[in-house]
């Protein structure tokens, strides 16, 4: 009696062959390849996001070596050891597939807009200012007189924390503490519990202006109506750079500035008119004539934003300045 053990080296392979079907065939084909796109999408999204890579939150980073390293494993096996499936497998075969492309979709979407000159030179301490960074957090501390009211700050989306240093850094020079959360995969809805982590670690400041670019002033909108309560009113003024609220905040008492750009067309002038209901009756509404979108950081043109017709140094200069002023007219 002879079984596959007893079989000719030739027999065997011929035995083993003989049980893979042609969509074996097609599911090692379609995982070679996936797989080598996965590593090529995360190689090709680690070039492009550079620096940021080591200045971001770390969750890009992590998601984007653990995607490269199952993506190599798997690849690697599947030349190396094909093997049939049972049928019940080809399924979830299939959908891993699918599954897989999504994430490179995601890995790719993902990638962020990194911070640009002059804003990595603001990331520099000097005698008036000390700029610490840490892996969620950048905060800019004022070395002379610090005031009691300082600025919490939500990135838009995507956008590389460091990019607002430049054209938040003149409040700190005028006393103003300014903390900028890193959020988790570039997106402020990930970052919704930063404020109230952060906020109570930086005496003397006990009262905040909680504000935002884009999507980062959406989500300081929900922490000013969540912390500007008479039990806990941490939140004192609400700043939005090319931003307006999702929801109804008209009934908040506290101050609110609007900076906006007329060349905007990712929060476009329309956008900003209709939110004035929104926002508290003694909201402010200041256009920077010219601005675009990506004029509120320096991090470089933005898709889908319209053309600035006003310098970066003029736009920045404007928006700081009204910025400061706001934030010096809040007091205890």
């Amino acid at each position: 009696m002879t079984g596959p053990s007893s079989l000719p080296r030739e027999g065997r392979e011929h035995s083993r062959d003989s049980s893979v079907t042609r969509i074996d065939v097609v599911f090692f084909w379609a995982t070679r390849i996936v797989s080598s796109l996965g590593v090529l999408a995360c190689a090709w999204a680690a070039i492009a996001t550079g620096s940021m890579l080591l200045h971001g939150h770390p969750a890009y980073a992590i998601l984007l070596g653990s995607v490269f390293v199952i993506c190599a494993v798997i690849g690697l096996r599947s030349w190396l050891h094909p093997t049939a499936v049972h049928r019940k497998f080809k399924i979830l075969r299939g959908i891993g597939v699918v599954a897989s492309t999504v994430v490179f979709a995601a890995v790719v979407w993902l990638i962020p807009y990194g911070a640009v000159e002059p804003a990595l030179a603001a990331m520099n301490s000097d005698g008036s200012v000390s700029v610490t960074e840490t892996a969620d957090q950048i905060v800019m501390t004022p070395l002379g007189t610090q005031s009691e009211v300082g600025l919490f700050f939500q990135p838009g989306a995507l956008v590389d924390a460091r990019a607002y240093a430049a054209v938040l850094r003149p409040l700190a020079e005028n006393g103003h503490t300014v903390i900028i959360p890193k959020q988790p995969f570039g997106i402020a809805f990930l970052a919704t519990g930063a404020f109230a982590s952060a906020r109570a670690g930086h005496p003397p400041v006990d009262s905040w202006v909680v504000g935002g670019h884009s999507l980062g002033g959406v989500v300081s909108a929900i922490d000013a109506q969540t912390f500007s309560t008479a039990s806990s009113d941490a939140a004192v003024g609400i700043l939005f750079f090319a931003s307006y609220p999702a929801s109804n905040m008209s009934e908040l008492t506290i101050p609110a500035l609007s900076i906006s750009g007329s060349n905007d067309l990712l929060a476009t002038p329309e956008k900003i008119n209709a939110s004035r209901p929104n926002l508290p009756p003694s909201a402010i509404f200041t256009v920077i004539d010219g601005a675009s979108h990506a004029n509120f950081g320096d991090y470089g043109p933005q898709a889908g934003d319209g053309t600035p017709t006003i310098s970066p140094d003029a736009a920045r200069t404007a928006i700081s300045r009204a910025s400061l002023a706001f934030v010096d007219s809040i007091g205890k």
